[in-house]
């Protein structure tokens, strides 16, 4: 207890259980719509985190969202960083832009949580994760889906079907592949395979290691109208040591918006959907089922709370540079796929 008369006497280290634990002081740089509509409502409802700063080179976009968080405002990320005393920042800006604020987040030693992708190329994503390890400074992806129940549940539902031989993966919607900087190469690094595609990605790697195989076809003329070069549409074909094969579909020029993975095994099968998985027996029976309706703000929050835990020392940060280094290699390897017509082994990508 501390002593009412003695000044110099230390405090107890016990907390009071109203305390509030210490919240990051978090700057949110790219004010689009990803930043919009889940990571500023997620920082803004975490009991673990302060939105202390805004950044965006688009001053509509600035004074807009200024009018909503009234925090300051910056145009120049730079300027954020010198004046702001930062735990770390949500970076959500175009993929380009992307590995100049992390480079500049490692100068002033903040921490990153970065949207998706991690870079825009496998060269690019290792020299950001050895920039990273040199500041000392944690970086984490943005894959809402792991922090998502539905998502979750797959793996033990898929070790109830026996062993699994085919998956098949279908994420589609339909918008205008040529609109602002998606559609060009230079800028996004890729198409709908590097933009969207990035989440199956993650999913194929989270649910079953990285295939030994990838053939992948791509396509960029769905929408002949526009001027556009980056990849509307993508196929790939997997295949995995085990003996399973796969197919993914990606499009972004694909009504209606669809998003399913459903993967066969020798007792049944399971098919994830957003929002809802299903076990199914051999005979194509329901057997059990998992939905959650309004489950993605939730996600967004919980995301924000690993991350600062993370920063706090209580939790592995499971989505860190190295760790996105094998995401960069299979898209990779599904790029160069498709440029040259024949399979690439992807683990020899990553040596």
């Amino acid at each position: 207890m501390f002593s009412l008369t003695n000044h110099t006497a230390a405090p107890s280290t016990t907390l009071s259980r109203t305390a509030r634990p210490h919240r990051s002081r978090v700057g949110v740089i790219g004010l689009g719509h990803q930043a919009c509509t889940d990571h500023l409502p997620a920082v803004t409802a975490s009991d673990h985190a302060e939105l202390v700063a805004i950044c965006d080179t688009d001053p509509v976009a600035l004074a807009s969202v200024g009018r909503e968080y009234t925090v300051p405002s910056y145009r120049d990320a730079a300027a954020m960083f010198a004046e702001q005393n930062l735990d770390f920042v949500v970076v959500a800006v175009p993929h380009h832009a992307g590995a100049p604020i992390i480079r500049t987040a490692a100068e002033h030693g903040v921490h990153v949580l970065k949207e998706k992708p991690l870079a825009t190329s496998l060269p690019e994503a290792r020299a950001l994760a050895a920039c990273c390890a040199e500041a000392g400074i944690e970086v984490m992806v943005t894959m809402q889906r792991r922090f998502n129940p539905i998502y979750a549940a797959f793996d033990d539902l898929a070790e109830r079907i026996g062993r699994l031989y085919h998956l098949q993966a279908t994420y589609t919607l339909s918008v205008d592949p040529a609109e602002g900087w998606r559609g060009h190469t230079r800028l996004a690094g890729g198409g709908c395979l590097l933009d969207m595609g990035y989440h199956v990605v993650d999913m194929l790697l989270w649910y079953f290691g990285m295939p030994s195989q990838v053939l992948a076809h791509c396509s960029a003329t769905a929408r002949p109208e526009y001027d556009y070069d980056a990849e509307d549409t993508a196929t790939l074909t997997l295949g995995y040591n085990s003996g399973m094969v796969g197919t993914v579909l990606l499009s972004r020029c694909m009504a209606p918006k669809t998003e399913i993975l459903r993967v066969t095994g020798t007792d049944g099968a399971v098919q994830l959907e957003r929002g809802q998985i299903r076990r199914l027996d051999r005979t194509g029976t329901v057997v059990e089922s998992l939905t959650r309706e309004q489950s993605w703000p939730t996600a967004a929050v919980a995301q924000v709370n690993h991350f600062c835990r993370v920063l706090a020392g209580t939790r592995a940060n499971t989505a860190g540079p190295e760790s996105h280094l094998a995401h960069a290699a299979l898209i990779h390897a599904a790029y160069t796929s498709a440029a040259e017509g024949r399979f690439i082994d992807p683990r020899k990508v990553m040596e």
